[in-house]
């Protein structure tokens, strides 16, 4: 189930540290410190801070120096998916702590 509810969304990512595996062994790390600032560590150790917003299909990231993509969180029992704008799962969440668990806001 996607995750819409703009409310459901914001009590998920906000005050979060949300760990994605991307491929066996590869994880990355997103901590979204308010609603509308984000970090993110990348596998080969990429940082990027970034702005986000919700929409009404789930929320957009603007990375500084870096991409921007429309994300959705998919729900299902057991799994906690992170699909792009084409609704391809691009990762699923391993594990989500409270507060900046990776130190990626400095």
């Amino acid at each position: 189930m996607i995750i819409k509810d703009q409310n459901t969304l914001t009590a998920l990512l906000v005050g979060s540290t949300h760990y994605v595996e991307m491929a066996p062994g590869k994880e990355a790390a997103i901590y979204y410190r308010t609603a509308d600032e984000a970090f993110m560590a990348l596998p080969d150790g990429t940082r990027r801070t970034g702005q986000w917003r919700l929409t009404d299909t789930g929320y957009h990231v603007d990375w500084i120096d870096g991409p921007s993509a429309g994300w959705q969180i998919d729900i299902e029992p057991g799994r906690i998916g992170y699909l792009d704008a084409g609704g391809i799962e691009r990762g699923h969440v391993s594990r989500i702590v409270p507060g900046d668990a990776a130190l990626l806001a400095g």
